[in-house]
This record gives C-alpha cells, structure tokens and sequence, in this order.
C-alpha cells in the first residue's frame, strides 16, 4: 500500500460528496492546469513553490470532487493530471456543472484582481487589456447564436492549451471570458416596462 492508497481511502471516507471549499493552493494548481495542460504533483510543487506531498494532496481533492482528471500518461509512478474536459453530457449534470461553473467565475475573478494589481510587472507589450462589455436585446436563441459565434471564433487558438509547439513564439496564456446572461428586473415594476 502507497501513501496515495492510504490518503485516497482517507478522502473517500472523509467527505465524499461535500462542496470543495476554496484553498490558495487549490487555486493556483487550477490555474497553473490552464496555464500548461497537465502537470504531476512534483512538477506543481517545482512551479509553485509548494510541497510535492501539499500539491499532491490537493490534486487529489480537485479530482475527488470532479475539477480535475489524470492525464494519459505512459505508466510509471508519475501521475500527471489535467483539467476535466468537459462535454454536453457533463454539462447537463446539473449541480456538478453548475459547482463548476461557479468555480471557475471564482477563478476568473481573482485572475482579474491579479492582473489589476500586477500589471505593471508584466512585460511592456503585456502591460494592457482588452475588455467590452454591451447590453443587447435577444432572443433566447439569439442568445445561444452569439455563444456560438464567439467560441468559432476562438476554436482556432483552442489546440495551443494541450500542443505547445503550435503556441507561436512570444505568446502567453490570456484569459477569454464571456457571460452572457438576461438582466433581470430589479423590481416587480421595473418588469412591466419591457
């Protein structure tokens, strides 16, 4: 028996089905899986400055509670993970997709905190963002077109997560977030003037 063992049956009988809550170390393993596709406890621990045993805990927590999931890898005691792909199916999963959701708007946010107060660290030519924000007035099904829209837009730079060599020289990851949501009345009168 591993530690892995012992720890994985630890976790198993120790909250199985509880909400994760949040943890910086958490946090910077979901963000540092964005950022390079998989990584192994020991890779984590080298970028970030923690423990192998702490990173390796925490993976196993992200992938007990569904964020996370081992990459493929060729065998061995190196066991790299990545970020849970997420497909239709797992997305009509309700409750788990919507802790998901909720999880990586978290992530999203403090990302922008991040950068706001850190900016002035980055290179010069990466020292500026492009944001926009608009209300338009849709349809459900418009809505769901404009969606569409925007991820054909972005699928040709979708492979560049998982294949380095296709990343062109010079380029970062960059965060690409878009809600798109009906605005809700903030009143039973203000509904009446729709």
């Amino acid at each position: 028996m591993t530690e892995d063992d012992v720890h994985a049956a630890h976790d198993r009988r120790a909250g199985a089905g509880e909400e994760l809550p949040a943890h910086h170390v958490r946090t910077d393993l979901l963000d540092l899986l964005a950022e390079v596709g998989a990584v192994t406890a020991t890779e984590a621990a080298s970028r970030l400055g923690y423990s192998s045993g702490l990173c390796s805990f925490h993976l196993r927590q992200l992938a007990r509670h569904g964020y996370i999931e081992e990459a493929p890898h060729s065998g061995g005691r190196a066991r790299p993970w990545r970020l849970r792909r997420r497909t239709p199916e797992t997305a009509a999963r309700g409750a788990a997709a919507e802790e998901f959701g909720e999880l990586a708007r978290g992530l999203e946010d403090e990302s922008w905190r991040r950068w706001l107060t850190q900016r002035d660290e980055a290179p010069p030519a990466w020292r500026h963002d492009e944001a926009f924000s608009a209300v338009a007035y849709l349809t459900p099904e418009e809505m769901s077109r404009v969606a569409d829209a925007i991820r054909r837009a972005l699928a040709p730079y979708q492979d560049r997560e998982q294949r380095p060599l296709a990343r062109p020289e010079g380029a970062r990851p960059v965060a690409l977030i878009t809600r798109l949501f009906p605005l809700l009345p903030h009143s039973p009168d203000d509904a009446d003037q729709d």
